[in-house]
C-alpha cells in the first residue's frame, strides 16, 4: 500500500463549510482516486458522522482513543461508500481540549495517525473550530491543512490568525491550503476577494451542498454533474498533486 497521508479540514471560524468539505473530499479520495480512505471526525457535534450515517448514539468512546484506552480500529466503521471508513465522533470529545492540556504530549494525534494509516492511504480529519489544544495537535500532525475561507473580511482575518499561530508555534506554514468556499460571483465583494487571491481554489455557493444534510450523502453521490461537484473534484485533484510532491520530497 502507498504511504498514508493526512489532510485536515480546519478553520478558526465555524460556519465556513468545514464539515461538508471533509465529507466531500473524503468521498473524492475513495471514489475519485480509489484510495483506501478514513474520515476521522474530531468534532463533538459529529456532523460528518451524521452525514455518512456512521454514528452510534450509545457510544461515548471517541475520546478514549486518545487516552489509549481503546484502539482506534475498534471504533472504525465502514460507510456506504466503497473504500471510505469513518472513525466517528461522539459527545465525549467535548472534553478533548482539557484532556490534551492535561496529557502534555503534543504528538499524540500524530502517532495515532501513524497507526490508522497502516490500513488507509488517506486520512481526512474533520476538526472542531478554534485555536485550541486540539487544533495545535492537528496543525502539528497533518501533512496538509485545508482552510475553507468565505470571501469576507472576518473569514480572511480568521485565516491570518491561523497563519500567525503557526508562525508563533514554529509549525509548518507551507502545509496550509486556503480555499474560497460558498463563492457567489454576483457579489462585488466576492469578486474582489477572488481577484486578490487568484491562485486559491474556489468552490461556489451551491444548493447541492445544502442538500447534503437531507440526503446524508456527499455531493458526488447525488449531483455528480453539478458545478459544486466539479469544483470539489478539481480541489481533490490539486490536493493529490500536493500530497504527491510531499512523497517525492520525503
Amino acid at each position: 500500500m502507498a504511504r498514508s497521508r493526512s489532510v485536515a479540514i480546519y478553520s478558526l471560524k465555524g460556519g465556513v463549510g468545514k464539515t461538508t468539505f471533509a465529507v466531500n473530499l473524503a468521498w473524492a479520495a475513495a471514489a475519485q482516486s480509489g484510495r483506501s480512505t478514513l474520515l476521522w471526525d474530531l468534532d463533538a457535534q459529529a456532523a460528518a458522522t451524521f452525514l455518512l450515517r456512521a454514528g452510534n448514539a450509545a457510544s461515548e468512546q471517541a475520546q478514549a482513543v486518545f487516552a489509549r484506552e481503546i484502539a482506534p480500529e475498534r471504533l472504525i466503521r465502514p460507510s456506504a461508500i466503497a473504500g471510505l471508513d469513518v472513525l466517528p465522533a461522539d459527545r465525549s470529545l467535548r472534553g478533548l481540549d482539557s484532556f490534551f492540556f492535561g496529557l502534555g504530549k503534543k504528538r499524540r494525534l500524530e502517532r495515532l495517525l501513524g497507526e490508522v494509516g497502516r490500513e488507509h492511504e488517506r486520512v481526512l480529519l474533520d476538526c472542531p473550530p478554534g485555536l485550541t489544544e486540539t487544533s495545535e495537535q492537528v496543525l502539528r500532525a497533518a501533512d496538509l491543512v485545508i482552510v475553507p475561507v468565505i470571501p469576507s473580511a472576518l473569514s480572511r482575518r480568521a485565516l491570518d490568525e491561523v497563519i500567525e499561530f503557526l508562525d508563533r508555534k514554529g509549525l509548518r506554514r507551507g502545509a496550509v491550503l486556503p480555499v474560497y468556499n460558498m463563492v457567489d460571483r454576483r457579489r462585488t465583494l466576492h469578486r474582489q476577494a477572488l481577484e486578490e487571491q487568484p491562485d486559491w481554489p474556489v468552490v461556489p455557493m451551491a444548493s447541492a451542498v445544502e442538500e447534503m444534510g437531507v440526503r446524508r450523502a456527499p455531493v458526488g453521490e447525488f449531483a455528480a454533474r453539478s458545478p459544486a461537484a466539479a469544483a470539489l473534484s478539481d480541489l481533490w485533484a490539486a490536493i493529490e498533486r500536493r500530497l504527491g510532491r510531499l512523497g517525492k520530497a520525503g
